[in-house]
């Protein structure tokens, strides 16, 4: 994989599951990872926007590898996702940041371990640095809230 390139994933999600319609055009290529190409989100659903999220427990620990980090940073993804009801079902989109590659085998069993069959729109961006050094991934996401 090259550096910069932007990584998204296959998989289509019955629209009954959550509020938006996760799909991917035949007028472009497949994707080529665990994500899709397109999320729409009809009128109407709150939608929740999260800030980025790096390799911290809940205690403030953070791991020393990339690949413990991004586990850690789905995770906390999920956490707040499920403050609201939601769950990596509800994603409509998936932006993480790497300082430091990680294998992509690897990256796809974490992000399928910890999102399961979930496959929102994703891009995956190399960075020089994160806020602070001993930070190696942070992920933002956006979704829609479940209605309730």
């Amino acid at each position: 994989m090259k550096m910069g390139i932007a990584l998204a994933c296959a998989l289509a999600i019955p629209a009954a599951a959550s509020a938006q319609e996760i799909s991917n055009p035949s007028t472009v290529a497949p994707p080529i990872g665990r994500y899709s190409h397109l999320a729409v989100v009809p009128s109407g659903p709150d939608m929740l926007y999260l800030a980025g999220q790096v390799g911290n427990a809940p205690d403030g620990s953070i791991p020393a590898d990339a690949e413990a980090q991004y586990e850690r940073a789905l995770r906390n993804v999920v956490a707040i996702l499920a403050s609201q009801g939601a769950t990596p079902r509800n994603l409509v989109k998936l932006t993480v940041y790497l300082v430091k590659p990680i294998a992509y085998e690897r990256s796809a069993a974490i992000r399928a371990a910890v999102l399961g069959d979930a496959v929102p729109p994703s891009t995956l961006v190399y960075v020089v640095r994160l806020a602070r050094p001993e930070l190696l991934v942070e992920v933002d996401a956006i979704a829609v809230k479940p209605e309730r």
